[in-house]
């Protein structure tokens, strides 16, 4: 069994940590100026991932920077199509330009919550996403309904589990804020990642969740030590 290692990034000022979380994980989902990051930070980024061999995906989100994101934006069907794929796009222009493509394509915060439940919400994004590339894998929540529209529409996806984040009874994400919604202990991390990596084809971590490279690396020994080959989409 291959299971990819996915982490979101450039959303901070910290290339130092976002280098070395790129030596552990095998996928970055960069922050494509909606609810954080802009061309600088997208450039870096996708540099980084280039030095080390890791897989580019985008990381769309609602442009809302002042929530960075979470909070939920009353945007139409067509507003969040538009949106979505400026943001691919944007990203996708940079990385061409430095040698690499974007090979997979997985919604922030909010966003990826909301078309968790909502059918319209998770059309809408890929509707934005086919704008740019109908071929590309949109990454979303495993046994979620997004990743049902998706797979009805005829497009590639990848189930998604967190290694970094609780889960509420009905399989979806513990809202952050609730207390307990992050895992920060890298052992406890790494077993839900080994216990979740049969129903998922990508594991997250997020970036800027405290002690983030401890928990990648405890996450990727586990991976291994249970027999998963750990490895990019693209791969």
């Amino acid at each position: 069994m291959t299971v990819d290692l996915n982490c979101d990034m450039g959303e901070l000022e910290d290339a130092a940590l976002e280098e070395r979380l790129m030596e552990v994980v095998t996928s970055a989902n960069v922050a494509c100026g909606g609810h954080a990051g802009g061309e600088a930070a997208m450039e870096r980024t996708v540099r980084l991932a280039l030095a080390a061999g890791v897989a580019v995906g985008a990381h769309p989100g609602y442009p809302d920077r002042a929530h960075f994101g979470r909070v939920e934006m009353p945007l139409t069907a067509e507003e969040i199509a538009r949106t979505v794929h400026e943001q691919v796009a944007a990203l996708a222009a940079v990385a061409e330009r430095l040698g690499a493509c974007v090979v997979h394509v997985k919604p922030h915060g909010a966003l990826y919550n909301v078309a968790a439940k909502n059918a319209g919400v998770a059309e809408a994004i890929a509707c934005g996403v086919a704008r740019w590339h109908a071929g590309v894998v949109l990454v979303g929540l495993a046994g979620s309904r997004m990743l049902e529209v998706w797979n009805g529409m005829g497009l590639r996806t990848a189930a998604e589990a967190f290694a970094d984040r609780r889960y509420e009874p009905d399989g979806t994400l513990r809202p952050r804020t609730l207390p307990g919604a992050l895992i920060t202990e890298p052992e406890e991390a790494a077993a839900q990642a080994a216990a979740l990596a049969a129903r998922a084809r990508t594991i997250c971590i997020h970036g800027d969740t405290p002690g983030a490279v401890p928990i990648a690396r405890a996450v990727a020994e586990a991976l291994r030590r249970a027999g998963i080959r750990v490895a990019a989409l693209a791969q």
